[in-house]
This record gives C-alpha cells, sequence and structure tokens, in this order.
C-alpha cells in the first residue's frame, strides 16, 4: 500500500514538474489574455449592463400596474375614511388601490430611446472585441520585446565570450612583456561593461516576463516562461497587399474601433431625437381600483316601527292624544363585515391625462442641448480615432520598410561573416592565424546569426501588426 502510495506522488510530482516547464507560445499566450484578462472582463460587465438598459427601455411601453395597500390606527379627532364624517375616537382602517398607466403618444421619445439604446449595445458589443483586439496586440508586442531581450542576451553571452579570450591572450602577452599593462587593463574594463550588459538584459527579459503575466492575469509568483517560435514558419501577407492606403480602407470597414464610433453616433442621433421629443405635450391613459375598510363602520341589520303620542288636544272639555299619520321607525344598527365593507365601497376610475411641459428649470431643453453637443463629440471623436489609425498603419508601414532594410542588411553581414570565417578557418588549419583571431572571427559569425535573427524576429512581428490593421484578427 506503501509503496503505491509513493509511486503515486512520484507520478504526480513529475506530472506537475513537466507541467511546470511547459512553454507559452504567443497564440496560447493570447488566447489566455482574452479569456482571462481583467480589462476584457469588465468590457463584458458593461455589454450586459448596456444590454440591461436596452431591455428596460423596451419594457417601458407597457402599461405600469401597482398595488397599493396600507393598515392604520387611528385617534382623537379624525375623518372616517370610508364615511368621511368626523368622529372623536379610536379606529382602525385599511385600504386598497390597484393602479395602472401607459403613454398613448409622446412624441415618440421611447421609440427613439430604444433604438439608441439598441445602438448602444452593438457599440458595447463591438468595444469588447476592440478590447480583445487590443489586448492581443499588446501581447503580441510584449511577447517580441521578451524574445528581443532574449536574443540580446545571447548576443551579450557572446561579446563576453570574445572579451575574455582576448583578455586572456593579452595577459599572456602582458606577462611575456610583449605588450603593455595598459591593455590588459582596457579588457579587463571592457569585459567588466559587458558583464553589466548582460545583467541589464537579463533584467529585461525578466520585466518582460513579468509585464507579459500582467497582460495574461497570471500571478507574478508563478513560474512563467514562453516558447521561441520557429520563425521561418510563421505565415506573412506580401507587402504589396500592406500598402497603407489599402489597409486605412480595409481598417475602417473591420476594426471593431471604427464600427463603435458609429453607432455610437448612431445611438446618440437617436438620443437627440428621444430629448427633442419629451419637450412636446404627452398624453397618458390611466385607470384605478380601490376600496377601504374601517372597523367602526356600521350598517343597518334591523327595523322597528313605533306610534307614539306626540301630543294632546282638547275637545269640549275632553283630551285626546294625537298620533303622526306615519310611525316612527326605529334602526337597530351592527358591524359590517370585513369583506362586505370592501365590497360596497369598491370604486372604479378610468381617464385620459395629458402632461405639458411648461417651466422646469430648463430641464428639457438642457438635456436635448446636452444631447446634441454628445453627438458633435462623438463626431470629433471619430475623427480623431481615424487620424490616430492613419498615422498609426502609416508608422506601421514605416516600421516594416525599415526592419526589412536591417534583416536584408544582417543577412548579407551574415553572408560576409559566414566567408571570414571559412577563410580564417582554413588558415588556422595550415598555422597562418593564431588562435584568439579564429575565436574572433567565429564569434563575428555567430553574433551576426544572432543579430540576423534579431533583425527578422524583429520584422516578421512588425509585419503582423501591419496586417493586424486589416482588421482580421492577429494571425498566428
Amino acid at each position: 500500500m506503501n509503496r503505491k502510495f509513493f509511486c503515486l506522488l512520484f507520478v504526480l510530482a513529475a506530472w506537475f514538474s513537466v507541467k511546470a516547464q511547459d512553454k507559452w507560445d504567443l497564440r496560447k499566450c493570447v488566447e489566455y489574455a482574452i479569456a482571462n484578462n481583467i480589462s476584457v472582463k469588465q468590457q463584458d460587465v458593461q455589454a450586459r449592463l448596456t444590454a440591461l438598459s436596452l431591455k428596460q427601455s423596451k419594457l417601458s411601453q407597457y402599461p405600469s400596474l401597482n398595488l397599493n395597500g396600507n393598515f392604520a390606527y387611528s385617534a382623537g379627532r379624525n375623518q372616517n375614511p370610508v364615511t368621511f364624517g368626523l368622529i372623536t375616537e379610536s379606529y382602525l382602517s385599511s385600504g386598497y388601490t390597484l393602479q395602472s398607466g401607459v403613454e398613448i403618444f409622446n412624441w415618440f421619445s421611447k421609440r427613439n430611446n430604444i433604438e439608441g439604446n439598441a445602438f448602444e449595445t452593438q457599440a458595447a458589443i463591438a468595444n469588447v472585441e476592440k478590447v480583445k483586439n487590443d489586448i492581443a496586440l499588446n501581447v503580441a508586442g510584449v511577447y517580441l520585446q521578451a524574445l528581443l531581450a532574449r536574443q540580446q542576451v545571447s548576443v551579450t553571452e557572446i561579446q563576453i565570450q570574445q572579451s575574455k579570450a582576448q583578455l586572456a591572450n593579452t595577459r599572456k602577452l602582458v606577462n611575456a612583456g610583449s605588450l603593455p599593462e595598459l591593455n590588459a587593463l582596457q579588457l579587463e574594463a571592457q569585459l567588466a561593461n559587458d558583464s553589466s550588459n548582460l545583467v541589464t538584459a537579463q533584467g529585461n527579459v525578466a520585466q518582460s516576463l513579468l509585464l507579459l503575466k500582467a497582460l495574461l492575469n497570471i500571478d507574478a509568483a508563478n513560474a512563467f516562461d514562453i516558447e521561441t517560435p520557429n520563425i521561418e514558419a510563421i505565415p506573412l501577407d506580401d507587402l504589396a497587399s500592406l500598402q497603407p492606403d489599402l489597409v486605412f480602407d480595409l481598417a475602417n470597414k473591420n476594426l471593431p474601433q471604427q464600427r463603435v464610433n458609429d453607432l455610437r453616433i448612431k445611438a446618440a442621433e437617436k438620443f437627440v431625437a428621444s430629448a427633442r421629443g419629451s419637450m412636446y405635450p404627452t398624453f397618458s391613459a390611466f385607470g384605478s381600483l380601490s376600496s377601504r375598510f374601517n372597523n367602526r363602520a356600521q350598517e343597518i341589520i334591523g327595523v322597528t316601527t313605533s306610534n307614539p303620542a306626540i301630543g294632546n288636544v282638547t275637545v269640549n272639555g275632553t283630551q285626546y292624544n294625537v298620533f303622526p299619520l306615519t310611525p316612527f321607525k326605529n334602526y337597530n344598527y351592527g358591524d359590517i363585515s370585513y369583506f362586505n365593507q370592501l365590497n360596497q365601497n369598491f370604486g372604479q376610475s378610468v381617464g385620459i391625462s395629458v402632461s405639458v411641459p411648461i417651466a422646469n428649470g430648463g430641464q428639457l431643453k438642457t438635456g436635448y442641448a446636452r444631447s446634441q453637443l454628445n453627438l458633435r463629440g462623438l463626431q470629433l471623436q471619430k475623427d480623431l480615432d481615424n487620424q490616430s489609425l492613419k498615422n498609426n498603419i502609416y508608422k506601421a508601414y514605416t516600421d516594416v520598410i525599415s526592419s526589412l532594410q536591417k534583416f536584408t542588411a544582417t543577412t548579407k553581414t551574415v553572408e560576409a561573416n559566414q566567408k571570414s570565417y571559412d577563410f580564417a578557418l582554413k588558415r588556422y588549419n595550415v598555422g597562418l592565424l593564431n588562435t584568439i583571431d579564429l575565436i574572433t572571427g567565429q564569434n563575428n559569425f555567430y553574433r551576426s546569426k544572432l543579430e540576423r535573427l534579431l533583425a527578422q524576429y524583429d520584422y516578421v512581428f512588425k509585419m503582423k501588426v501591419l496586417e493586424f490593421y486589416k482588421g482580421q484578427g492577429l494571425k498566428l
């Protein structure tokens, strides 16, 4: 049993060790960031809130229905809420009212408000896509920054190796008296400078990985590393299809930010119409049902008649009683039951009302003017975003051309250093070249290859940025 348990622990530990050593490629980073980045989640919440506003504005078209009830104890001189007579006693009362109302015509203010909220909802959804695209682009940029920093570490390490070899050879010559001590001191200073550059480059790698973790919403304490991609296998569009004007036209049609601006402008136009409609009279229909109860209310439960004498008269000395022509009625009262009162006091009302805004502190006019200014502000924002987008596209295209030229130049440098190293190796093999010169030529060759790889990464990722502006996402 113990052996199986320890075997299981060993397997789990090995599996977690492998998982901890997994390296993230760019696609995995982008997908994880889109799914977990806090900014994306915030925009998704905002889109849901906007959808709720749309739902509420649609429901406002339907009639309202409210049920009100009350129960009260009153003492002293009060008005009976059932008989409306003044009484000086304590009593219990209750009442119920069912009310309903609906706007019949409000100059399409509600309809325009609903359509405006519909455009706002679409804009919020498009804005979520915009944030996702921005996150993808930021992740790609930081990923490239980390790769370049890592390549810089490799270049600096080669420089240190070359400086060490040169210092060792120079130290031998100094000890032999062939060179002055100054030469060795200069190389020691160079080695110290190269070591400092290596520490800086390693720090840049760590900072880039921390920034990438932040974009991915990963705990900074977690183990994390990125994969160095096969740069040759990354597909690239033809540069001829990425001319700035063509890319700008595609960006205007496809990028979420441009759709967000267009939808918000349409929403603002509807809100202007809604604000204008709210300044005109509103016609509404209303109706209500109500009833009341009072524990002091009474009703007649019985009647008795009596015909007492109301006086007497004397005729010829004889006294006669005088009786009324109609007998008196004596009423017997009793409490009215709860449900009988509700039935007896049941009332209904229905009608049409009109509300005409005349003077309300300028709120409606100010709201209308504010909606017009908001529309103008969104139009200006669209123009500004289009201008910034065009500038960014032209800058991205210029960056691609510059990085392509640098990549071409480093390719030629590699070819030249390859030939120089091959020639140095032949001279070394026949004893015409010393070791330090051979190492220098070799290091120059490998360093130029790393610089070429550095330039190639820069070129490929800047091409991806330019492709991104076509509005077709980040193709990896």
